[in-house]
Order: structure tokens, then C-alpha cells, then sequence
């Protein structure tokens, strides 16, 4: 259960203080988050404080170190479950450029090693940038997933010719390989994905992305095979509730695997399983996952499968997009009012907009841990949060059956600031840096918190908060 959906029930001898409601709810401090002898938030020690004194509200900050320690991570898991399990295979860590395109994000990823999952046409302009500043390689696994548009083709070839000699074009469907054919002499390595089939609660029944599990076989005998410069490698799974110890999860992969045995029993050139993203992320301070678990489970389910089949063990690849960066990112917002609506009401109304900033909240009800950042040791009061626009879905609650979440009181003479934690993937690259937002409510500042070459934190203000010169500018007035 998140932070803002408990329920406060009132007991003998319960406190009253916000920093003593938080360590009877939850297992407090964590990892991440502390409080200081002032009653003040910390991430990673760094007193939050700290970034509001400076550079004022509302801010996004990006905190790198945790990029590099999630990857690490996730090597780590899948190191050991191949130890453990003897796998043959190798394994590769890709990170989905969707999640944040942002450059700092982009070079933390390349300079951990990790490769690159692309979507679309510009995101090809991101990695030939990347390769003229030094940052990658032309060795580096570039997987092309998406709808293959003529530019997206172009950028495809033209790195192909280039020399990227691990650029896959994983196919979306039967047609874009003719789109593909007769653009170059060298060789095109292609991957397949798979169109997976939805929950039953989904409307839909099978992924609009990719072939279906019944004529990959013979659309690969039919229009691969035999052709000098196609050279089938990969095989790509990916479904949308990501990867739960759930029926439906390893019964997909079942299928997947199952594919995968028939293809290479077929297709010699044939070496690498994509089993996508889908890492779960910190939704709750109580949030519990266990990934080396999960991982274990996977490459000894497909290793199983293939020795039963006959087959050498994959290569497997990841496309971690929100495990990457999501808990590398954080909104702060000042409370700059409060509205008593009704007996029952009280609306604490924030300096920004949860629709403009945190859009996920606003369009699927997405959760993302809310702490205070200060006064921990006031009483707390049950409130609402309410964003700056005026559209009457401008607010955030718990969840759509709970509508109210806690914090320390409000006193104008004494602001109250909150953060909104783990926000790092999406939420930027779907409100926008700058442009134009709902209400003409600006972009915040941004800052970056890294570590220096002698292993320092520093931050640094690498976006100032959108000007409405700029705004009005880009509405046609002249200002």
C-alpha cells in the first residue's frame, strides 16, 4: 500500500507527530530516505532542504548515482543466476531511450556500459551523437524496436553503413522488411518480435506489435532464409504488465521460449532471446520485490526449455526503461495555500501542476512515493492536493477510493515543502521540457546531483524554470 493510501486508525497511546505516524506505518528510515535532528528529509543522505534553500520551488532534480547502481544490480542478478544455473549464454543490459531521452541520462547509461533499445527515427540521431562525442562505439547492441517509418529506415541504414556492426532491426510486422531490402550491401542483422497475448481484462486480445507466435517460423523460411545480407539473431518478448511472478507471466514466456526452440532448430545465426523490460519499481515505501528470485526463475525456465529441446542457450538481452532511470528522479513542490472546502475538505494547493509535471498521475491514477521534506515533527492533518491549473483534475489523492493522504500541518508563516519520489522515467519526456503546458503553467527548473571526478556530490542547475517570453514565443506573440 502506498504512503498516502493508509488509513490512520486511531489507538491508545498513538502519537501525533507526522515522523511518528510514518515509523508506526512503515519500516522507517530506509534505504533511500531519512530525517534528520530538524525533522527534515534526506535521499541518499543529501538533505533535501538543501536544493529548495538554493534554487527554489518547484524543482526536478535527477540523481544520478542511481542510474549506475540500478544496472549494476541487474548484472549482478543475472551474473548469478547464471552462475548458479551453469547458462551458457552471455547477457546484455539495454536501456530504453523512450523512458528519458535527456542527454545526462544518456551518457550515465552508455558510460555504465549498458546498450541502447531505440523506438524511432530521432532516436537514431541520439546514438550517431553519442558515437561523434566518444560516448559509444560502433560495437555497442543498438535494438531498433518500433514502426518503421522511411526516416526511420534511412537512420537504420545509414548507421548500418557506418559500420554498427550490432544495430538490430527487430520487425514489427511482415512489411518492413521489404522496406529494408536492396538499401545496402552489408548485412542487416534482424530481430523478430513477438505479438504476445494480453491479460483478459485488456481490450484487445494480442499486442498490436509484432507477428504472431504461429507465423514467425514461416514467415522467417519464406523471406529470410537464403537471403546474402539478412541475418536472423534475435527473438523479442515483451508484454505490458512487465515481469510478476503471475500465471500469465510464465505462461507467455513459455510460449516465447517455445518459438524461440522452433526458430533455431531452423535458424542457425539464430543466438539472442529479448525478454524486454518490465522491472518493477519503488511505488511504496513497504515495496517488496524479489528480483534475484525472478531473474533465477526466468533463466532456469528458458534454460530448461531449451535443453529439453536441444538447443544451445541464448544469449538474453533487457530493455530496462523505468527500472533504469524512474528512481533517479524527484519533484519538489512548496505549499503555498491552503482551502478549507467543506467540514471534511482541506485542500493544500501546490506551487506547479500535477498534470503539467507528473502526468502519469493525472492520465492512469500512477503512484509515486509522496514524502514532506520538512517539518516532520508537527501534528499531521488529512488533506488534499490540488495543482495550480484550473481543471478540476489538477489533484492528486491516494487512490480513487481513498481520498485523502497525510501530512504535516500547514502554517503559511512557515512553508511546507513535498516531493514526489521515483519520477524519473516518462513523466518528462511526456509533459515536456518547455513547450507549451496546460494554463501556460511554466516548466519547472531542473538540477542535476552527480558525483564529481574525486567521488563528490555536486548539483547543478542545468534548466531554468520556463520564462513566459519563451512560452509566448512559441504561441506567435511578439513580447
Amino acid at each position: 500500500m502506498l504512503l498516502v493510501g493508509f488509513i490512520c486508525i486511531k489507538f491508545k497511546g498513538l502519537k501525533n507527530k507526522y515522523e511518528e505516524l510514518i515509523q508506526q506505518t512503515f519500516e522507517y528510515p530506509t534505504e533511500e530516505f531519512s530525517t534528520n535532528q530538524k525533522g527534515e528529509l534526506e535521499l541518499h543522505g543529501i538533505r533535501l532542504m538543501d536544493l529548495v534553500e538554493k534554487y527554489g520551488s518547484p524543482l526536478r532534480f535527477v540523481y544520478l548515482p542511481k542510474i549506475a547502481e540500478n544496472i549494476s544490480k541487474a548484472r549482478q542478478w543475472f551474473s548469478g543466476a547464471f552462475e548458479r544455473l551453469n547458462y551458457k549464454g552471455k547477457y546484455h543490459y539495454c536501456y530504453c531511450t523512450k523512458s528519458n531521452h535527456s542527454s545526462h541520462i544518456l551518457s550515465e547509461v552508455t558510460a555504465n556500459q549498458a546498450h541502447i533499445e531505440t523506438s524511432s527515427a530521432f532516436d537514431l540521431d541520439i546514438v550517431k551523437s553519442l558515437y561523434h562525442k566518444g560516448e559509444i562505439s560502433k560495437d555497442i547492441y543498438v535494438v531498433c524496436n518500433g514502426y518503421k517509418t522511411d526516416g526511420y529506415v534511412k537512420r537504420i541504414i545509414n548507421l548500418i553503413n557506418l559500420g554498427f556492426r550490432n544495430l538490430y532491426v527487430i520487425l514489427d510486422n511482415v512489411d518492413e522488411l521489404s522496406k529494408l531490402k536492396g538499401k545496402t550491401q552489408n548485412t542487416i542483422k534482424l530481430g523478430i518480435r513477438i505479438a504476445s497475448e494480453e491479460e483478459p481484462k485488456f481490450e484487445f486480445y494480442t499486442s498490436r506489435l509484432g507477428l504472431g507466435y504461429k507465423t514467425i517460423v514461416p514467415f522467417y523460411k519464406e523471406h529470410i532464409e537464403g537471403v546474402d545480407n539478412l541475418e536472423l539473431k534475435m527473438l523479442h518478448f515483451f508484454i505490458n504488465t512487465g515481469i510478476k511472478d503471475t500465471a500469465y507471466y510464465w505462461n507467455e514466456l513459455l510460449k516465447c521460449t517455445t518459438v524461440y526452440t522452433k526458430l533455431k532448430k531452423v535458424c542457425p545465426t539464430l543466438d539472442s532471446l529479448n525478454i524486454g523490460g518490465g522491472f518493477p519499481i519503488k511505488r511504496s515505501l513497504n515495496f517488496e520485490y524479489d528480483y534475484a528470485y525472478m531473474v533465477n526463475e526466468i533463466v532456469a525456465q528458458i534454460q530448461s526449455h531449451c535443453i529439453q529441446s536441444g538447443v544451445e542457450e541464448p544469449d538474453l538481452f533487457t530493455e530496462f526503461g523505468s527500472f533504469t532511470v524512474a528512481e533517479s528522479g524527484a519533484v519538489i513542490y512548496e505549499v503555498i495555500g491552503q482551502k478549507q472546502q467543506n467540514d471534511r475538505e482541506r485542500w493544500n494547493m501546490i506551487d506547479g501542476s500535477f498534470m503539467t509535471t507528473l502526468p502519469d498521475a493525472w492520465a492512469i491514477s500512477d503512484r509515486f512515493i509522496l514524502l514532506p521534506l520538512n517539518h516532520w515533527q508537527r501534528k499531521y492533518e488529512r488533506v488534499l492536493l490540488g495543482g495550480l491549473t484550473c481543471d478540476s483534475d489538477d489533484y492528486y489523492n491516494s487512490e480513487q477510493h481513498v481520498n485523502a493522504i497525510y501530512l504535516p500541518e500547514f502554517k503559511k508563516e512557515d512553508p511546507l515543502y513535498i516531493g514526489f519520489f521515483n519520477t524519473g522515467a516518462y513523466q518528462e519526456s511526456l509533459s515536456g521540457q518547455g513547450g507549451i503546458k496546460h494554463c501556460l503553467i511554466p516548466s519547472p527548473k531542473k538540477i542535476l546531483i552527480f558525483r564529481d571526478d574525486a567521488g563528490e556530490l555536486k548539483d547543478q542547475l542545468i534548466s531554468e524554470e520556463q520564462s513566459s517570453k519563451e512560452m509566448l514565443a512559441l504561441l506567435g506573440y511578439d513580447i
